[in-house]
């Protein structure tokens, strides 16, 4: 389980006189439960990422907690980074090394033994369908293939939780639906908490749960796709998505905020 609250975190952007503090997240509040797909949904700029980024412990926040299965991240950023995956938009796959070795290697980082990592890569492979990509340098590798292997990679400490932000740009139909059959393999046989990221509002409607809207750096609205739906008076997700995360001034600028 992951939990947020209250998070806070703002940046300074620019230099001297033309310096300007930005609140890219004010009093973000969620939960994401074992053995469920949470959607964090935003427009651009909403905060979503900076959100995931401070779960991660890769930034720290300004105000707030998060709790990764009960612990604390700022108090023990390594014993709750033990406890999660995390896919990031930037795949980061040593290029001259093979998929089996990036795998392998992350496994070590994570205090896995040799065999253990190895043995560990083997299952991973067979369950992301990427057995023929094993010992390929990952130079040269399509989308799919380096999601793959980036998702491997980040599972391979079987971390009880999981966080994928945007993990389907740039991906065909077939890689797309390959990822979304593994993830509802990782939350229907394995009981792992996932948090996932998305533009792309049919996925949604595929894989999550719940789904937690941010705009504006806070939290605007929580509950499954029906709940949200009924709650804005719509039928279709999208609609409901553009009601909720938009002021009426941006939907009649066309979203922009």
């Amino acid at each position: 389980m992951i939990e947020v609250q209250d998070l806070a975190k703002r940046f300074v952007q620019g230099r001297g006189k033309k310096a300007r503090t930005v609140q890219a997240v004010d009093r973000v509040s969620w939960t994401a439960d074992d053995g469920a797909i949470t959607g964090v949904l935003g427009p651009n700029g909403a905060g979503k990422t900076t959100t995931l980024r401070m779960v991660a412990a890769l930034i720290e926040p300004d105000s707030g907690r998060i709790a990764v299965d009960g612990i604390d991240v700022a108090r023990k950023p390594r014993e709750a980074l033990a406890r999660l995956g995390v896919l990031s938009d930037a795949r980061g796959l040593y290029p001259r090394l093979t998929a089996r070795e990036n795998i392998v290697y992350y496994g070590r980082l994570h205090g896995m033994g040799a065999e253990q990592a190895a043995e560990r890569a083997e299952t991973l492979a067979q369950m992301l369908e990427m057995q023929a990509l094993l010992d390929r340098r990952t130079e040269g590798f399509s989308q799919g293939e380096r999601m793959k292997t980036a998702l491997a990679r980040a599972l391979v400490h079987d971390p009880a939780n999981i966080i994928l932000d945007e993990p389907t740009n740039g991906l065909d139909v077939l890689a797309t639906r390959a990822l979304r059959e593994a993830l509802r393999r990782l939350r229907d046989e394995h009981g792992k908490c996932i948090v996932f990221s998305t533009h792309i509002m049919q996925e949604v409607a595929y894989l999550c749960d719940r789904v937690v809207l941010v705009s504006h750096g806070r939290t605007v609205a929580e509950g499954t796709v029906a709940e949200l739906n009924a709650r804005a008076g719509q039928t279709d997700f999208e609609e409901t998505f553009v009601h909720l995360a938009f002021t009426d001034d941006e939907r009649a600028r066309g979203g922009q905020s």
